[in-house]
């Protein structure tokens, strides 16, 4: 008697053969495979442009603010275009807005990579965080509407090792092509990944979009909220050159919270709102978004923190302080594919971010002990392998417990509203926890306070995070852990 293999398609359950078996198999990889290379691609431009800095400031004359720019465009524009992003995936359709930023995200890098003069390549900066935002939040809205039940924890596992891999492919990759071919391949690398997904998405990707009545666009609700996330970001970045009490920064902090209560008024205002505010009334989602930005803020420091501690307190070249950051990318990589999957069948994705933040936490705290002459493999590694592992299991978590409350035909504004939050506490993190180091460091910037002084102001930035990572724990396990239905991974 020849078995049937039962494949779930489209939220049911369907005989088909062994042959359409392994066909239907193949094609759900290589439609992981684009989704997930989505992340891959944007994570890798994030780290692989930093390496690249001394060497883009040298060839084209920039000041210290143009070197700034060359970094921020890119984060104030992925963060700030996040959310909307993510509902005009739901409204226009979730395959046109991952190709439009897969060609846009291309043709920015292009641009990018041919850059001669420092407006263009801000420019062009700015423009990649553009596609980014709809490339990354398309991708992820997909992934989270085809993968149902178990197969939801195995492709956010993926999901979570493609950031993981990016990120650290960037760092090698960055240094590697810079100092062999120019600075301008850093951005010609990332093409081909693009490109190859914007090829393939008409092949793999079917167009999804928000069913019932056809959806008017929030433009007021849209801009208010674009301009006020943009605000936002823009002053938390000003801080770390201009500090907390300055114009620009206080300005910019004024400016989001005018533009805010503007968007929550449209938005009861509005007949179809970009974001509905009812959402919010679910606990899993308004904490969940509170719980996003307290860990995108631990878990975004973590790496820039622990940069700083290899190269100004344990005083490391560049490229060995690299190859030391090699055992979080592999823990990271390991655990997001293997662990995590695993973690959130037995506990949910509630439980497993809670579970993540501790961990998390206490990598911190295992780094706030060491001194300034620390030993690497006994007093930084354990706590770096512990926070690449909280990252692991938390990064993830976080945007399903949002997706679990919001309903399927808005899993683009879902996917939005988690990668803004965690944007959003990333920009917060590091520049609180840098303002937090300078000023216990002697009030300047912690490469002039020399080993000792910079490991006095980094003890006191990785206790601040501890704290924030731990706070985090604590509010979701006690108000989405412990309360209310537990969410599983295919919630």
């Amino acid at each position: 008697m020849t078995a049937v293999a039962q494949v779930p398609i489209a939220g049911h359950r369907k005989a088909v053969s062994p042959g359409r078996t392994r066909a239907d198999v193949l094609r759900r990889r290589a439609r992981l495979a684009v989704l997930v290379s989505a992340q891959f691609v944007v994570m890798l431009d994030t780290s692989i442009v930093n390496v690249a800095v001394p060497s883009i400031q040298h060839d084209l004359g920039l000041t210290h603010t143009g070197v700034a720019w060359v970094v921020n465009a890119y984060f104030l524009a992925f963060g700030g275009f996040l959310l909307l992003a993510g509902r005009a995936a739901d409204v226009l359709g979730r395959r046109a807005m991952f190709m439009v930023g897969s060609a846009l995200f291309t043709l920015a890098t292009a641009v990018a990579g041919f850059a001669s003069d420092p407006s263009v390549l801000v420019a062009a900066r700015a423009l990649q965080g553009v596609g980014a935002a709809a490339l990354s939040t398309a991708a992820l809205s997909i992934l989270l509407v085809l993968a149902p039940g178990a197969a939801r924890a195995k492709a956010m596992g993926a999901w979570g090792a493609a950031s993981t891999l990016g990120g650290a492919t960037g760092v090698f990759a960055g240094g590697l092509t810079t100092a062999w071919l120019g600075w301008s391949w850093v951005f010609f690398l990332t093409i081909p990944v693009s490109l190859a997904a914007l090829i393939a998405a008409p092949h793999l990707l079917d167009q999804h979009r928000a069913t019932g009545a056809r959806r008017r666009f929030d433009v007021p609700g849209a801009v208010a909220v674009t301009g006020a996330v943009l605000a936002l970001i823009h002053a938390v970045l000003s801080v770390a050159e201009h500090g907390w009490s300055s114009v620009q920064t206080l300005a910019g902090l004024g400016t989001s919270s005018l533009l805010l209560l503007v968007f929550v008024r449209v938005e009861r205002a509005s007949a179809d709102p970009l974001v509905p505010l009812a959402l919010f009334r679910s606990r899993y989602v308004s904490v969940g978004v509170v719980v996003g930005i307290l860990g995108g803020a631990a878990r975004a420091s973590t790496f820039f923190l622990v940069a700083l501690y290899l190269q100004q307190v344990l005083l490391m070249e560049p490229a060995v302080a690299g190859v030391a950051m090699v055992p979080t990318s592999v823990a990271g990589f390991g655990v997001s594919l293997l662990v995590l999957p695993r973690v959130l069948g037995a506990l949910g994705p509630a439980r497993t971010l809670t579970l993540g933040l501790v961990v998390l936490g206490a990598g911190h705290l295992w780094l706030a002990r060491t001194s300034a002459g620390a030993d690497y493999g006994v007093d930084v590694l354990p706590g770096l392998v512990l926070a690449a592992i909280g990252v692991a299991l938390s990064f993830t978590p976080s945007t399903m417990v949002v997706a679990s409350a919001v309903p399927a035909e808005s899993a683009g504004l879902a996917a939005g509203l988690a990668n803004a939050a965690s944007q959003i506490g990333a920009a917060l993190g590091i520049s609180a926890f840098s303002a937090i180091a300078a000023l216990t460091a002697g009030g300047g910037s912690i490469g002039a306070a020399g080993a000792g002084g910079a490991a006095a102001g980094l003890h006191a930035a990785f206790t601040a995070a501890a704290v924030v990572a731990l706070l985090a724990a604590l509010l979701a396990g006690r108000s989405l852990a412990h309360h209310g239905p537990r969410v599983r991974a295919g919630a």
